[in-house]
């Protein structure tokens, strides 16, 4: 046989083994194996989880985008959603794998805020918790002023300081004998009516016995009347009513006390002291409601955000806090600082060096106003002013 054909039968011979290893995928050529599919991570980096955000302000929002692990290439998608919020722009696209746009809140409460990314058909989403409250006013200086005008000076201090300071509030809680009484006391009538000339307001004190009727409803509502009839609508621009209850099941009590008020002054003011945070009904039997009243070392943890989160839709103006136990003018400037965050959104304040213990019940910290009252009202004016605290 001729060296020729003998060649052509070898090159026949393997011919279908090299048809077969190609079919498989042999050789150096690639591979039909399938990619595996993508998988998309978004993550809501700002604001950050727990943000208390005030309603109508626009605040920056950035989510990152990781796409099997790398980041998401320029110009992917991201989409950014939140009930009660508007985005600008809605969709923006990433850069190094961070997308940023503008959330401008409209409806106060908790909030989820989503951000969203799909690529190559695979979806991501991240969430974050936040909160709005509404645009707060500025803050008032509440003061129980449980002392009489002849044995303290606390009063004619009041009076002064609402002359010389007309942009802070200054509001104090009248108490003439526990809010029980015949006749107006003359000398706190005029104590009361020089404030209100300085530009001040008087509120009378009345006390509830938590509604659990110890106290009657026909007692109560006397006692209001004699202020706005003995002390005059001229003087008296609201009532405060303190031991007020938190449980819900005392809200009819409540708001018989509320109509009563409102029928003698719609424009009263109806400051309820449970001196905590109470059910949500509460809301709709005051126009503001005494949420914290303690010492200011506990004062530092007061948190409503996943308790009672509900206090975020009610203006600051609606919220109050009385603080004892603020040692010095420092301890006294941090409580007050912090009743103005967005987080403890309280718009009435007041703050005392004197002391009480809960416990021994020892003390009375309204006895008279802190030894720092001036620094009280100077600290109130330049929150308010967003200029800086007077030095202590």
């Amino acid at each position: 046989m001729s060296p020729l054909l003998n060649s052509l039968r070898r090159t026949a011979s393997l011919l279908p083994i090299a048809a077969l290893v190609a079919s498989c995928g042999g050789g150096s050529g690639g591979s039909d194996t399938p990619a595996l599919p993508s998988t998309v991570q978004v993550t809501i980096t700002a604001p950050a989880a727990g943000s208390v955000l005030t309603a109508q302000t626009p605040v920056a929002v950035q989510a990152q985008v990781s796409v099997s692990g790398s980041a998401a290439a320029d110009g992917t998608a991201v989409s950014f959603s939140m009930p009660g919020g508007s985005f600008s722009p809605v969709a923006p696209q990433t850069r190094s794998g961070l997308a940023s746009t503008s959330l401008t809140g409209t409806t106060a409460g908790a909030h989820t805020l989503t951000a969203r990314s799909t690529v190559n058909g695979a979806t991501g989403t991240g969430t974050q918790t936040i909160y709005l409250r509404p645009q707060p006013a500025a803050l008032e200086i509440l003061v129980p002023a449980y002392f009489h005008p002849t044995t303290n000076t606390g009063w004619s201090q009041m009076a002064a300081s609402a002359s010389a300071n007309p942009a802070v509030g200054i509001t104090a809680i009248l108490n003439p004998s526990n809010g029980i009484f015949t006749t107006a006391d003359a000398a706190t009538l005029q104590a009361a009516r020089n404030l209100v000339t300085a530009g001040g307001k008087v509120i009378g004190y009345v006390y509830t016995r938590y509604g659990t009727g110890s106290r009657s409803l026909a007692d109560i509502k006397t006692n209001i009347d004699r202020y706005l009839d003995l002390y005059g609508s001229s003087v008296i621009s609201g009532i405060f009513l303190d031991e007020m209850s938190a449980n819900e099941t005392h809200i009819p009590f409540y708001r018989e006390i509320y109509d009563h008020i409102k029928a003698r002054g719609a424009t009263l003011r109806v400051v309820g002291n449970p001196g905590l945070v109470p059910a949500a009904a509460y809301a709709g039997v005051t126009d503001a409601i005494v949420s914290f009243e303690g010492a200011a070392t506990t004062f530092q943890n007061f948190d409503p955000r996943t308790s009672t989160p509900w206090l975020y839709t009610l203006t600051n103006s609606r919220h109050a806090m009385l603080v004892h136990n603020a040692d010095n003018c420092a301890a006294m400037q941090t409580a007050v600082q912090a009743a103005a965050s967005a987080r403890y959104n309280h718009g009435l304040v007041y703050a005392t060096n004197l002391q009480y213990n809960p416990t021994t019940q020892v003390g009375n910290p309204w006895a008279s106003l802190p030894s720092y009252w001036s620094s009280l009202v100077g600290t109130v004016r330049a929150i308010n002013t967003a200029t800086a605290l007077p030095a202590c």
